[in-house]
């Protein structure tokens, strides 16, 4: 089994790595524009991003935009690196750095063909689907422990 690395962003990893993913996954794999993928709010976001061996393979961000409400975007995994657990991880990852910050629950609009998987999560859907860069997407929230 593989064993991956991680880094945060502020902190020890670098943008460009979660920039690559980002970019591969949305753009490249999935034709989101990139005007709507680079949108401006990554500065102001934490990001995480794996690592196997010096390669990022996975990268999401978390931002604050109000008090006590964390906001999950940008999640990728890429596709070759799918199905081993990784956007789990990313996930643990960014519910624990909500509830660093101070978060009582977790908003993430998730494109449709994986609403499943946070569900299982234990996200709930909380929106009828809606277009985000021409792909469909709902909304989900997640209380924190």
């Amino acid at each position: 089994m593989t064993e991956y690395g991680v880094r945060r962003i502020p902190g020890e990893g670098e943008l460009s790595h979660a920039f690559d993913v980002r970019q591969d996954v949305f753009v490249d794999e999935q034709d989101v524009s990139g005007a709507e993928e680079w949108d401006g709010l990554d500065d102001d976001a934490i990001h995480y991003v794996l690592y196997d061996g010096g390669r990022p393979v996975g990268t999401a961000r978390l931002r604050m935009p109000e008090s006590g409400l964390a906001k999950v975007e940008r999640v990728a995994v890429r596709s070759e690196h799918r199905g081993e657990g990784l956007g789990r991880r990313l996930m643990d990852l960014l519910e624990s750095e909500a509830r660093k910050q101070g978060c009582s629950r977790v908003l993430l609009y998730a494109q449709v063909p994986v609403e499943e998987f946070y569900e299982k999560l234990g996200y709930e859907t909380t929106s009828d689907v809606f277009d985000e860069a021409g792909i469909p997407h709902v909304e989900m929230e997640k209380p924190l422990d």
